[in-house]
């Protein structure tokens, strides 16, 4: 680790050099989805006068055992599953508008949605979908709940079936696309990650439905950002990018977000690598914080 928390592979050196020298053949990434998830704090107390503060956001710790990123807090997410493609009762911008949105065919668009919603149910327990286009669950904790969660996490059962099933809307009016950000190519596990910010609905509240964290909490942006800041917390760029961002958005509420990131640019951000006299410089393009300076040889 840095001086900072930033999440920096033992491996990461050796892999740069022998991808500077032609002998390492980038791996295509796989396509993923993660969900800022946020939610209003408490309003202050009559003994406290003083406003809220912005919305928390929902962060979760990977376990050390994990061969991606152990270790770092990141948010609910993970890849994109093939049967995410299934037809599924859908509210909210329609899949071509999504398709146009985050720069994808309509088939993608939808995947990516899913696989937003479907992983934020998995890891957290919250789940983004209603009985019609205009409600939302208010309290999947049962055990019948937990059964079909399970079921998802091993893949027995698919996301459009679980939903057919429980005859639910999935709400993507409720997801907003932040940003997009792609495993630099000299990493072994490589993904094109789409992150997207959703409020937590009501009546709904998180848990660690993770078998991949050991550790979860609501924190607000800036706080998460001084704790990797001070090398307490360990995360990755895209990680440490979004929070800084949510927190200069000084966004009043969590729906606020979405709001936020209508307008928001979705240009992926890539890891590059070049030689400069005898160093090898790592950089992100517009993340001047992440540069890191390696020894050639």
């Amino acid at each position: 680790m840095s001086k900072n928390g930033q999440w920096y592979p033992p491996e990461w050196p050796d892999r740069i050099r022998a991808l500077s020298r032609g002998e390492l053949t980038p791996v295509t990434p796989r396509r993923a989805a993660t969900v800022m998830l946020l939610r209003d704090p408490s309003p202050p107390g009559p003994a406290s006068p003083a406003p809220a503060a912005g919305p928390d956001v929902y962060l979760l710790r990977r376990r050390t055992t994990m061969a991606f990123a152990a270790g770092a807090y990141a948010y609910p997410g993970g890849a994109v599953d093939a049967r995410d493609e299934a037809e599924v009762r859908w509210a909210g911008p329609s899949r071509a508008q999504w398709a146009e949105r985050l720069g994808v065919d309509a088939a993608r668009a939808q995947a990516t949605v899913c696989a937003a919603v479907r992983e934020t149910f998995e890891e957290s327990g919250v789940l983004l979908a209603g009985r019609d286009p205009h409600t939302v669950v208010e309290d999947v904790t049962g055990d019948d709940w937990e059964a079909d969660r399970g079921a998802l996490v091993s893949r027995e059962l698919s996301f459009a079936d679980f939903l057919a099933a429980r005859r639910l809307v999935l709400r993507s009016d409720l997801l907003g696309a932040w940003a997009r950000w792609i495993t630099p190519e000299f990493e072994e596990r490589r993904y094109d990650t789409w992150f997207f910010t959703a409020a937590l609905p009501a009546g709904q509240r998180t848990r660690n439905a993770s078998t991949e964290a050991d550790r979860t909490l609501w924190t607000s942006p800036a706080d998460a950002v001084a704790g990797y800041d001070r090398g307490e917390l360990l995360m990755m760029p895209p990680t440490v990018s979004t929070l800084r961002e949510l927190a200069a958005a000084r966004l009043a509420t969590a729906a606020d977000a979405t709001a936020a990131a209508a307008g928001r640019d979705l240009t992926p951000v890539l890891a590059r690598a070049r030689l400069e006299g005898g160093e090898i410089v790592l950089s992100w393009p517009g993340h001047e914080e992440f540069e890191k300076r390696i020894d050639a040889v």
